[in-house]
């Protein structure tokens, strides 16, 4: 493989650079570097391009890393910008969007869970929601894991009682659910409720989500002494378990965090090279979870640097509440503050507090932070000691920095999927992970998905990268001789050559612990049954057997749901539902005359006429 060390000149990048200086403005903006094929290596942002610029031509004042950067400089592109806040804002969507090679990253970045109140309807329901925001309902959150926003929904559902089915479900509903039985839904599906005490129902929760509780406990109470002195007990009882829900939410806030009811707390800890940043959240001055992160490609950057490149990343796909609480303080903190005011349109406030309730929970995350970091970092002895052996057992002149690894999922021959997880010194790359249809290969050939697999992966490799600073350190195969000689016959044929290719093959009775592994030029062997890296090689090949099903299995379900009526020209999810309800089913409405069809909402008497010929002309 070709490797940074083959370098180009330093001299050749850094002229590059001057070149550019030539005509850089003083003002605020935002510059990528690029190398020869046009990748992106660096993004930038500056108060003073030119200013800022001038220093990657002083070679002997960079680290090793912006060395090797400049060295790979062919050409910068330049954008201008009003404020600096503007250009943090830029650049840190830059790095989003690109990831490049130079640039502090923050990995793991998934959407967090939110709890939805929806708005419109007699029936609104409170569900779990993680994704775009942007339907006009309530949301509430963010929550740090499912597990933390699954709580706080059990606690709404025995406080408030409010529907968290489907539409199907609650439109189908005959009789009350189990969780009507259970005190945790008042059964608006089979009328136990009226719609002026349900509306008023999903008021109360709203403000409950915004931090209203104690106004909403006197409420309870009052109902619960009202009840009892009409000698209503039952209805005391349950006033009761609502106000014994609303006391348990109450006795986990036992912080006080003054007037700021929405706060996120980050603190970094960096040590060994490494990072670790710790996330808390309190959103309506309850606590709803933490997350531990680790940015990748820090260098030599200090603690302060990470935590100002994480800030503008996490926060350009996050909405920023009103106060973060950080350590440490970035020295640039103003202009992060100003940048995410900017984009939050509100103000928003970068501190390091040194005294009082809120030094306690900074310090705290601090501790959570430096925990998080030594856990870590005992992992990645462990997976490098893993990848070390992996080395040894097959021959491999170095530790795998990447490691994919393949698997096909069909049943009969039918909607046959190619997976590929990768795999890495950090553990799994999900970002990585891809799949293929497989089109070309004769159902149920599996050596034919295998050879269609590597065709499509490799030759698109030696398009976008024949420089191969991308490409696996090691292959491994779910399969045998067989499935190994049709991976190598076609890296052969394309020109990929010299990629390590294992073959993992089952045991006999396809027993774990008795797998037979197939490298070309070398005798089948085993590996003792409580070998360590047999078995961290049985996990990557259950993860690409997992993904795999799960594809093939998602593939399966999507064509499982297609209608006849999805093929006809015209009809929209709209006229197929009005459809459907009209004649109950697509056989019904291929078996319908013009007139019929015509008769359903929605469905002119052209459109009829077109429906009616696209069924009888199949015929």
């Amino acid at each position: 493989m070709t490797s940074e060390t083959a370098m180009p000149s330093l001299a050749r990048g850094t002229e590059t650079i001057l070149a550019v200086l030539k005509t850089l403005p003083g003002s605020p903006g935002v510059y990528r570097m690029l190398d020869a094929k046009g990748d992106v290596l660096y993004v930038g942002k500056a108060k003073n391009l030119k200013k800022r610029v001038v220093a990657y031509t002083r070679a002997e004042q960079l680290p090793l890393r912006l060395q090797r950067m400049v060295a790979f400089t062919a050409t910068m592109e330049i954008v201008t910008t009003h404020t600096e806040a503007e250009a943090l804002l830029l650049e840190s969507n830059l790095i989003k969007k690109l990831s490049p090679r130079y640039n502090i990253l923050l990995r793991d970045d998934k959407s967090f869970p939110y709890i939805r109140v929806a708005r419109g309807g007699d029936w609104p329901r409170i569900t779990k929601h993680r994704g775009a925001r942007s339907d006009g309902a309530d949301y509430f959150g963010p929550y740090a894991s499912v597990l933390a926003v699954n709580q706080a929904l059990v606690i709404l559902q025995k406080v408030f009682l409010l529907r968290t089915c489907s539409d199907t479900v609650f439109a189908n509903r005959s009789r009350p659910c189990l969780l009507h039985q259970i005190k945790r839904c008042c059964a608006p599906c089979v009328g136990r409720i009226s719609h002026g005490e349900y509306a008023r129902r999903v008021e109360q929760a709203r403000a409950f989500l915004k931090g209203e509780s104690a106004d909403l406990q006197r409420e309870f109470a009052r109902a619960m002494t009202e009840a009892a002195d009409r000698q209503d007990y039952e209805d005391a009882a349950a006033w009761r378990d609502r106000i014994r829900a609303l006391t348990q939410v109450q006795a986990h806030q036992d912080i006080d965090l003054g007037q700021d009811r929405d706060l996120d707390i980050v603190a970094a800890h960096r040590a060994g090279g490494m990072t670790a940043i710790q996330v808390v959240f309190f959103r309506a001055g309850r606590h709803t979870g933490n997350r531990a992160f680790f940015p990748a490609q820090a260098g030599d950057a200090t603690a302060e640097e990470v935590l100002a490149a994480f800030l503008g990343q996490f926060y350009a796909t996050h909405p920023a509440p009103g106060l973060i609480l950080v350590s440490p303080l970035p020295a640039e903190a103003g202009v992060i503050a100003e940048a995410l005011s900017l984009s939050a349109k509100r103000a928003v406030r970068v501190v390091q507090p040194r005294r009082g309730a809120k030094r306690a929970l900074l310090r705290q995350a601090e501790d959570n932070a430096r925990d998080a970091l030594s856990r870590k970092q005992a992992e990645t002895a462990t997976q490098d000691r893993l990848l070390a052996g992996v080395a040894e057992t097959f021959g491999l002149a170095a530790p795998p920095a990447r490691i994919e690894v393949y698997d096909n999922s069909h049943i009969r021959g039918s909607h046959a999927v190619g997976a590929m997880i990768v795999a890495g010194a950090e553990g799994f790359d999900k970002t990585a992970y891809r799949t293929w249809t497989i089109r070309e290969a004769a159902p149920g050939d599996d050596f034919g998905m295998m050879r269609e697999v590597f065709r499509r992966r490799f030759t698109r490799a030696l398009a976008d990268d024949p420089e191969r600073r991308a490409w696996p350190d090691l292959v491994l195969i779910d399969g045998g001789p067989g499935q190994l000689a049709a991976a190598t016959h076609i890296l052969d044929e394309i020109g990929a050559t010299g990629v390590p290719l294992v073959g993992i093959a089952k045991g006999p009775d396809r027993d774990a612990g008795r797998e037979v592994f197939h490298l070309a030029g070398r005798e089948p062997f085993r590996l003792p049954p409580e070998h360590q890296v047999l078995y961290y090689l049985q996990r990557l090949r259950d993860e690409a057997h997992r993904f795999a099903i799960g594809t093939h299995r998602d593939k399966r379900s999507r064509a499982l749901v297609r209608s006849p009526l999805d093929e006809v020209p015209g009809i929209g999810a709209a006229r197929k539902k009005a459809l459907l309800h009209h004649f109950g089913s697509a056989k019904g409405v291929a078996g319908a005359g013009v007139e019929d069809l015509a008769a359903a909402e929605g469905i002119s008497r052209a459109l009829a006429q077109r429906i009616y010929d696209h069924f009888h002309a199949k015929g």
